[in-house]
C-alpha cells in the first residue's frame, strides 16, 4: 500500500503521515529529507523552487515509492503541488497511490509556519505554494482547520476503506 499525504507547507503532512505510518505498520518517509541542500538553501532564503529544481527530487521520490511498493508499502509526506509532480510520483508503481490531500486557509497555515523553529521552509513562500497548488480531483480532501485528532481520524478512515 502506497499512501501520499500531500499539501502545502504547514498543513501537517508529517504529523498525519507519521500517525498513518504507526497505525498501519508501514515505514514513513518525509520528502523534505530528500531535498538537496541547494533546494533547502533556496527555500530558506525565501526563493521558490522551480520545476527544474524539483524534477530530480521527484524522480528520487518516485524511485523510493517503487522500492517500498516491492516491500510492504510506505507512507510519504510530500507537497506534490502539481498534477505533473503527482504523475512522476506515480510513474513507477503498479498499485494505485492513496492520496490524502490536506488543505487550509492562508491565515491558519501562515500562523503555523510562523510558530515553526529550525525548519528550512521560509513562510514567505506559502502564497507561492498556494498559488501553485493544483488540488486533485481524487483522494480525500481534509481541511486542517479541524483538530489534528479529527484530521488523522478522517485520513485513517479513508485509507482503511480503500484497503
Amino acid at each position: 500500500m502506497i499512501i501520499v499525504v500531500m499539501g502545502v507547507s504547514g498543513t501537517g503532512k508529517s504529523t498525519v503521515g507519521g500517525s498513518l505510518s504507526d497505525q498501519l505498520g508501514l515505514p514513513f518517509i518525509d520528502a523534505d529529507d530528500f531535498h538537496p541542500e541547494v533546494n533547502k538553501a533556496k527555500m530558506q532564503s525565501g526563493t521558490a523552487l522551480t520545476d527544474e529544481d524539483r524534477w530530480p527530487w521527484l524522480q528520487t521520490l518516485a524511485s523510493e515509492l517503487a522500492r517500498y511498493e516491492q516491500q510492504k508499502g510506505v507512507v510519504l509526506a510530500c507537497s506534490a503541488l502539481k498534477e505533473s509532480y503527482r504523475k512522476i510520483l506515480s510513474a513507477n508503481n503498479t498499485l494505485p497511490i492513496k492520496w490524502v490531500v490536506l488543505t487550509g486557509s492562508f491565515e491558519l497555515l501562515s500562523a503555523r509556519l510562523s510558530a515553526r523553529v529550525n525548519h528550512f521552509f521560509d513562510g514567505r513562500l506559502l502564497k507561492t505554494q498556494l498559488d501553485t497548488l493544483e488540488v486533485p480531483g481524487y483522494g480525500i480532501k481534509i481541511d486542517v482547520e479541524k483538530p489534528i485528532t479529527a484530521v488523522i481520524q478522517c485520513a485513517e478512515a479513508y485509507v482503511n476503506q480503500q484497503s
